[in-house]
């Protein structure tokens, strides 16, 4: 019962949100909401909430202050002279503008946090992409699979909780998939490329050389906000506030709570103006804050029922016997998707040691069902799960709808894993 319950609400989910037929804010709430109250859990649904909520709290507040943090440091110009540079070296061509775009959100995407990432490599690439006319879609799509990709290192969430799952050390279980690892990054930054084709051809050669010679901020009003003396500062704050979070100096919402304080004092003494740079960025703070929170109402319910855990003990049983031997490769299939239904806590924790006890007894090393596991499950997955608030914050800084990215981005990122499943048989990481 809870099984199906659990099921249909992921089903329901993704249905109302990729279809338009709910806002995500609505769907996140409510269909999980009634599928609870259908269980007989009753007035037990607003302990359930509360619970997601409290675990979620600090990532929305993160959230917000991040999104007045970096909006009023664009508003300053400080990532103008970064743009400027990027037009530079890439001129205005789309197909370097995405291959550049996800080599920066590699580079970013060394702390193995795709929250940073986002913050990051969004606000400044952006004004770019808007100055050329590429579509923020193909921005968020690109961030996202080379983020997702990238978090397999060893130090990212996955591969740190596969390791701790099956009590080896993290090296045993990434050491052996870096090949294929390095095969995901090339499959990334050619789809990079196949995007920025994409684009290049819905753009047209005749506005691209238009853009040669326009300004990316031409806007009067936005150019009297401009900072350009405080260049130095700015960047320097941006580079303090990720490095204290880098180094768990403070939890990363207080860090972009402080960040914020001094970027809006710095920048616009007035206290006038102080507040208008609050208003006119609270609208999208206020708006994906609430999506965030609705997640959380939704992992809450999901958890405390026990349809996450009914859910993995289904899956596992619809293994047959006479494809024991095969179960690394059947995971790796299907461990992309699985990040649409686990968050990375249930899965690596509560499905994985249950997978990998199955392929001991079909004399599979379970240690080869984890390598399987890491080259899709809440890596290339997690940047389009909405168990996920990476992406939520993803959608609210690039401002693309979720139904839209998934459906764009989920066919790259299966791609992705496949190929690195493919080189990790072919090299004997992975074996059947």
């Amino acid at each position: 019962m809870l099984a199906t319950l659990g099921f249909l609400s992921v089903i329901l989910l993704l249905i109302a949100v990729m279809t338009k037929k709910l806002t995500p804010t609505v769907a996140l709430i409510a269909v999980p909401t009634v599928m609870a109250l259908i269980g007989g859990f009753g007035f037990e649904v607003g302990a359930f909430i509360t619970s997601g909520i409290k675990t979620i709290a600090p990532t929305g507040v993160m959230f917000i202050f991040a999104i007045l943090f970096f909006g009023v440091l664009s508003d300053a110009g400080t990532f103008d002279p970064i743009i400027k540079k990027i037009i530079k070296t890439v001129g205005t061509d789309p197909v370097k503008i995405a291959i550049g775009t996800a080599i920066l959100a590699m580079i970013v995407h060394l702390d193995g946090s795709g929250a940073v990432t986002f913050l990051v490599a969004i606000p400044a690439v952006m004004p770019l992409y808007d100055a050329i006319g590429m579509s923020r879609s193909s921005l968020a799509t690109v961030v996202a699979l080379a983020a997702g990709t990238m978090n397999i290192v060893p130090w990212g969430g996955p591969t740190i909780r596969a390791a701790t799952s099956l009590n080896v050390p993290v090296t045993e279980l990434f050491n052996p998939v870096l090949v294929p690892v390095i095969a995901g990054i090339i499959t990334v930054l050619v789809i990079a490329g196949v995007i920025g084709k994409k684009e290049k051809a819905r753009i047209g050669s005749l506005a691209l050389a238009n853009v040669e010679n326009t300004n990316i901020e031409e806007d009067p009003e936005k150019i009297k906000l401009r900072r350009p003396k405080l260049f130095i500062v700015n960047i320097l704050l941006i580079i303090a506030a990720i490095g204290i979070m880098i180094s768990d100096l403070l939890p990363p919402q207080v860090v972009f709570m402080f960040a914020f304080c001094i970027a809006v004092v710095v920048n616009y003494p007035n206290v006038k103006d102080q507040r208008e740079r609050v208003d006119a960025h609270a609208k999208e703070a206020l708006m994906m804050a609430s999506v965030l929170f609705a997640a959380g109402a939704f992992t809450g319910i999901m958890q405390e029922t026990g349809m996450i855990t009914a859910m993995s003990e289904v899956i596992v049983g619809l293994i047959p016997t006479s494809m024991g031997r095969f179960l690394p490769v059947l995971t790796g299939i299907v461990a992309m998707p699985l990040s649409l239904l686990f968050d990375p806590d249930s899965f690596y924790f509560g499905v994985l040691p249950v997978l990998t006890s199955t392929a001991s007894q079909f004399g599979v090393d379970p240690i080869m069902v984890g390598r399987a596991a890491i080259l899709g499950q809440m890596t290339t997955g997690f940047p389009v799960s909405p168990l996920t608030a990476s992406t939520f914050l993803l959608i609210g800084l690039s401002g693309v709808d979720l139904g839209d990215h998934q459906k764009k981005t989920i066919p790259y990122a299966f791609l992705v894993t496949i190929i690195m499943l493919v080189v990790a048989i072919v090299t004997g990481v992975i074996t059947f």
